[in-house]
């Protein structure tokens, strides 16, 4: 089958990471790590796990990440390459396992990419897995399959970017009728922003800023409004689709990152700019709430300004490696700064579940609004397009590109 596989060598790696900003065309030319191969199907490790034929799955940041060589080498560890890319993924069941039950051939299905203790046989399970909070599993180098920390960054399950993707069956989440498959892919990244506005306490009077127009961006907002949240949204967007997509989403505020952003920001929230000798400005007041759903170092040193005392910094977009971050607004404002990575168990309107299954139900109430981000398909052997029309989605007008492996 063809696949579109990332395989490790370090002299390529380091073009991609310091050539490829000058000459964007590396990342998809033969000097890549990344390249279409025809490689073998994927065969079930044991009798739990199911082969799904993939219908449609996106490119996301931690892919383009992975491709371009900007991503922190943190998760290199719990990674095993040969690996197929794509861990957003919805498809059908080509093949079970003679232990699998509740998802018959045919059954359409979107994939929790974790791969936890029970994904691996191991039993007992982890003091993560046994809390509820897979996508943090210890165990992620050991068991039935390779390292990797999620589907599409382990050499035995495959990955999205490929016909077929291999997954336990308690990866597996049915995907009902009335949701289509563009909005079926979005139910990960969909899970990542819920799993972030469900992270913390909001009361009713914060001002809430998000930094960020792309696909995490977006769903933030939409999971702040669809949760029933009537707060101020400030939204950082930086292209004109990007704005008018969050606004409509439910953004109260959109500014650019563009210009001056500070002085714009300022004039919004009824804060003060210092300008220090040395530095960016420093404001004393801003929002109650900011999600940082980028990761740069930019976007993080902006979110703990932007922030004012006492207030909340939520990190859901991937970081890289940051640097000019100033900490000092840590201490001195006495912020919370927290982590929101994937998904885990959630507590919404007083009932506990997992936030796959949260989000699936409010995919039916938000399919209108969502499926429009779905906004460029492409064969996989148009992956050079592909990848470059998600890295390029300013000049392209797109927010999440997919691969189409429905004919």
């Amino acid at each position: 089958m063809e696949a579109i596989q990332y395989t490790k060598s370090i002299p390529r790696y380091l073009a991609m990471r310091y050539l490829g900003k000058r000459w964007r065309s590396l990342y998809t030319s033969p000097f890549s790590c990344t390249r279409l191969l025809d490689i073998p199907e994927p065969q079930l490790p044991t009798p739990e796990w199911v082969k799904v034929r993939t219908r449609l799955s996106g490119i996301c940041g931690s892919d383009l990440a992975t491709i371009t060589a900007k991503g922190s080498p943190y998760f290199s560890p719990f990674t095993s390459t040969p690996f197929v890319l794509g861990h957003e993924i919805v498809g059908e069941v080509a093949e079970i396992g003679t232990a699998v039950e509740d998802f018959p051939v045919g059954t359409r299905v979107v994939i929790e990419p974790a791969l936890s203790c029970p994904v691996r046989g191991i039993s007992p399970s982890c003091y993560q897995c046994r809390n509820q909070r897979f996508a943090n599993c210890e165990n992620i180098t050991k068991g039935d399959i390779s390292e990797g920390v999620q589907t599409g960054y382990c050499r035995d399950t495959g990955g999205g970017w490929s016909q077929y993707v291999l997954a336990h069956q308690s990866q597996l989440h049915l995907v009902p009728d009335d949701i289509s498959d563009e909005a079926a892919v979005l139910l990960e990244p969909f899970a990542c922003a819920l799993h972030g506005v469900l992270n913390f306490s909001l009361n009713s009077t914060a001002t809430i800023c998000v930094i960020g127009g792309g696909t995490i961006g977006l769903l933030t907002v939409a999971a702040l409004r669809v949760l029933g949240h009537r707060n101020r949204i400030i939204s950082f967007a930086k292209y004109p689709h990007q704005q008018q997509l969050v606004r409509e989403l439910g953004a109260d505020d959109i500014l650019s990152p563009n210009g001056d952003r500070y002085a714009a920001f300022c004039e919004l929230t009824g804060a003060t700019s210092h300008q220090p000798e040395l530095g960016q400005q420093i404001l004393i007041g801003g929002v109650d709430v900011t999600f940082d759903c980028i990761g740069s170092s930019v976007t993080i040193d902006d979110a703990l300004r932007f922030t004012r005392s006492g207030g909340e910094v939520i990190l859901v977009g991937m970081p890289g490696i940051p640097k000019n971050v100033d900490w000092t607004s840590i201490w001195y404002k006495q912020l919370r700064v927290t982590g929101a990575y994937t998904y885990g168990l959630e507590t919404h309107n007083e009932e506990q579940m997992h936030t796959f299954t949260l989000g699936m139900r409010l995919l039916q109430k938000m399919e209108t609004h969502l499926r429009p981000l779905v906004s460029r398909l492409f064969p996989l052997r148009d992956y050079k397009r592909a990848i470059q029309t998600a890295l390029n989605t300013g000049k392209t007008g797109t927010v999440k590109t997919a691969f189409d492996l429905r004919n």
